[in-house]
């Protein structure tokens, strides 16, 4: 996990210095007891089989690569129990989660991961413009689990529908036949400048089921919204609010220590907009240290957050291993 400036020189030095060893970049700031804004951070794995590939051309038909996947999934030796998919992915996320999950799917095996900055990743010391990295990591000392955690619950039982959407520019023209911006504004009452750092106490949910996937506000267009995941006509959605977060994190902790007995590493993905929340409320060297307690902890900031075949924003997803 490396910055803009130097990515091709790291992904070319970790290549050289361990050779023919499985490995997957991206562009963004990483941590482990402390947070590296610009630099690089490098998470080693070991006792684990490992393999590392990549689809392309994910913008319009990563499904043509599928068959790496379906491969690198026997190579391995797969299973529900011990084998977990990481992917640092360039864009179209949620076409890319369904493609992969197609064949996790079935396997039964589960996936967690982000998006990187700047549209690059690196597979295996080279470097794809347009593509997911992924790395099928199969624990031999136990089990693994993926965990996603959620800060927000909906503010109140709202019930809106997106109409006039751009799928592309992952845009809201409308809620329930009015402008988007101004039904935003007047549920939170609040004005329109005030929208883009509001987010943060109270993205849009959009509802799947007993779950909500939170949809970040990147900026006002016109009268709509333009957002950090897609939506599509007719979606149902809520306005989030944020809750306790440092008694969630708790929860979190407190699942993963009554399903492992013994945890010797959590790889995690964090979102930006969950970093700058807690620099703002001065919380998270807090946060860093109550994950370090209970295992080797270190992770990616990321630019959105995949949880099994779910694109994410504002949230935190992890896998444990035994």
């Amino acid at each position: 996990m490396s910055n803009a400036d130097q990515f091709e020189a790291h992904v070319a030095e970790l290549e050289q210095l361990y050779p023919g060893v499985p490995s997957i970049g991206c562009i963004g700031m990483s941590y482990d007891t402390k947070v590296v804004e610009k630099g690089v951070g490098v998470v080693a794995f070991a006792g684990v089989t490992a393999v590392a590939n990549v689809l392309e051309q994910v913008s319009v038909m990563p499904v043509k690569y599928i068959e790496r996947l379906e491969k690198d999934v026997k190579k391995v030796g797969a299973s529900e129990r011990d084998t977990v998919c990481i992917d640092f992915c360039a864009g179209n996320d949620a076409c890319v989660l369904t493609t992969m999950f197609s064949v996790l799917g079935k396997a039964r095996i589960q996936l967690m991961g982000g998006t990187g900055d700047a549209g690059k990743i690196s597979a295996n010391g080279k470097i794809y413009n347009d593509a997911v990295a992924y790395a099928l990591v199969k624990n031999q000392g136990g089990k693994v689990k993926v965990y996603k955690e959620n800060m927000y619950r909906p503010l109140a039982d709202y019930r809106l529908i997106a109409s006039k959407t751009d799928r592309s520019k992952y845009y809201i023209g409308e809620l329930n036949g009015k402008p988007a911006k101004q039904v935003y504004e007047d549920i939170l009452h609040i004005k329109e400048s005030d929208i883009t750092s509001q987010t943060f106490k109270n993205p849009i949910g959009k509802v799947k089921g007993d779950d909500v996937c939170i949809i970040s506000i990147k900026e006002v267009v016109g009268n709509g919204l333009a957002c950090y995941r897609q939506v599509n006509d007719s979606d149902v959605l809520t306005i989030l609010e944020l809750k306790d977060y440092q008694k969630i994190v708790e929860e979190t902790i407190q699942s993963m220590k009554q399903d492992f007995s013994h945890i010797s590493g959590i790889f995690s993905v964090n979102c930006l907009f969950r970093y700058l929340l807690f620099t703002q409320n001065h919380t998270m060297q807090e946060y860093l240290d109550s994950m370090s307690v209970v295992g080797n902890h270190a992770g990616l900031i990321g630019y959105g957050e995949h949880c099994n075949n779910q694109f994410v924003n504002q949230s935190m997803t992890c896998v444990v291993f035994e």
